[in-house]
């Protein structure tokens, strides 16, 4: 796939839905659900592709986890996201996220991510403080 991917590759573009990504527009507002509205996994993964292609691989490291994470019902991403947060996690906590993401989700960079940001937690002593 070549960027701009829209431009360049509509036709094999669609939305979480399975809808066609040209077939979103004004004309057809009214009977777009959320889920026309929400970016598929292919399309993240292939913006990976391109941005690891063209040197810019903390961005397509960004896309893949994002692609990841399309897996994860909203309700569980705000936690999670919560979690993240300094001083509400504990280590074990975030590890046993890591592990959560890993195997419900088969999301294994998003996994190692939250390993990596756990030990950095752990280093500057981030974590959740037991009273």
């Amino acid at each position: 796939m070549k960027y701009p991917l829209l431009e360049n590759d509509a036709d094999s573009l669609q939305a979480a839905s399975g809808r066609p990504v040209n077939e979103i527009n004004l004309d057809t507002i009214s009977n777009l659900s959320e889920d026309d509205l929400r970016i598929r996994a292919e399309t993240l993964r292939a913006q990976a592709q391109v941005a690891r292609e063209a040197g810019y691989p903390q961005l397509a490291a960004n896309l893949t986890r994002a692609a990841e994470l399309t897996a994860v019902p909203n309700d569980e991403l705000l936690k999670m996201y919560d979690l993240l947060r300094p001083g509400r996690a504990s280590y074990e906590t975030l590890i046993a996220l890591a592990e959560r993401l890993e195997t419900i989700y088969t999301a294994p960079e998003t996994g190692h991510f939250i390993r990596e940001a756990a030990a950095a937690y752990k280093a500057r002593n981030l974590l959740r403080r037991e009273v």
